[in-house]
């Protein structure tokens, strides 16, 4: 797999075409259009346009199977939501990942599991930095 950084942002709808592909690592269009239609209804063309959208731009590679392209990813889906994330701090919140984390804090969007699991990797991560 190739790295994220030049490749350029995902739309909503490519972020779930994406994440169908991370889940299953290779598909056809048929595929990822079943998936996303039983999800939302969703026009096999949109999903085929976007598809080849994603190639065009480095974000899928695709070859010959049986009755057809199959498509996979070129990137992990972990590399790109830690540069989907930088890119967010970046621009959204000056490059302060403490803006992100007071937003996630004060939106109330956190469970208690979650911020509970939140406090456990900052103690992970200070003591080993310590």
């Amino acid at each position: 797999m190739s790295g994220v950084g030049d490749l350029p942002a995902l739309s909503e709808t490519q972020w779930e075409i994406m994440n169908a592909f991370w889940e299953r690592e290779e598909s056809s269009v048929a595929g990822i259009w079943k998936v996303l239609n039983e999800k939302r209804g969703i026009a096999r063309n949109t999903v085929h346009t976007q598809i080849v959208r994603l190639e065009e731009k480095g974000w899928l590679t695709h070859r010959e199977g049986d009755g057809g392209f199959l498509y996979s990813p070129t990137v992990s889906r972990e590399e790109s939501q830690k540069s989907s994330v930088q890119r967010l701090i970046e621009t959204v919140f000056d490059g302060s990942p403490e803006g992100l984390v007071l937003t996630l804090l004060n939106g109330g969007t956190l469970s208690k599991i979650e911020a509970d699991r939140i406090r456990q990797l900052i103690t992970s991560a200070q003591r080993k930095k310590s």
